[in-house]
């Protein structure tokens, strides 16, 4: 059991968890787990980790077919630029290694902006703390527990990462 699904069950959240077999992937992680487990693209969200640059870490989500916009990101956390967080440092920082970050459980809570998107879908899919394990849940649940803010960050078709 994951940091991430003991938070869900401390606090009595309706969830799932879904396990899948990760084979030769694409990869990427998450649109791994979509077509593993036969979901939309849309509806599985990827936790990302940037540094702004005031050097405070950021926790972003956006669905795993798209890119983040680290200016908009950047724009929404009060800075003026945001870059990706060092692997080495989003895996220290969350206690969670790459491919298998959960935006919950984390080791440090950290500022959490989520892709306005989520809030269309009944049911948002994110990692569950292990690369091969995913959660279930109401988009409106996650943003609680995260104390995410929503705002437009996913980009479709291009190199923001």
């Amino acid at each position: 059991m994951t940091p991430a699904i003991r938070l869900l069950e401390s606090q009595g959240i309706a969830h799932q968890v879904t396990s899948y077999e990760l084979e030769n992937g694409s990869g990427s992680y998450g649109l791994d787990a979509a077509r593993a487990l036969a979901l939309s693209a849309a509806s599985v969200f990827k936790t990302l980790l940037a540094q702004l640059d005031d050097d405070r870490l950021v926790v972003a989500l956006v669905p795993v077919d798209a890119s983040l916009d680290l200016k908009a990101l950047a724009r929404a956390a009060g800075t003026r630029k945001a870059r990706m967080a060092e692997i080495a440092t989003a895996e220290r920082t969350t206690g969670y290694l790459v491919g298998g970050i959960s935006p919950l459980g984390q080791k440090k809570r950290l500022p959490t902006f989520i892709d306005e998107g989520a809030m269309s879908l009944e049911t948002i899919h994110v990692s569950a703390g292990r690369r091969g394990l995913e959660l279930s849940l109401t988009p409106n649940d996650l943003i609680a527990l995260t104390a995410a803010r929503v705002v437009d960050l996913a980009r479709r078709g291009s190199l923001c990462e």
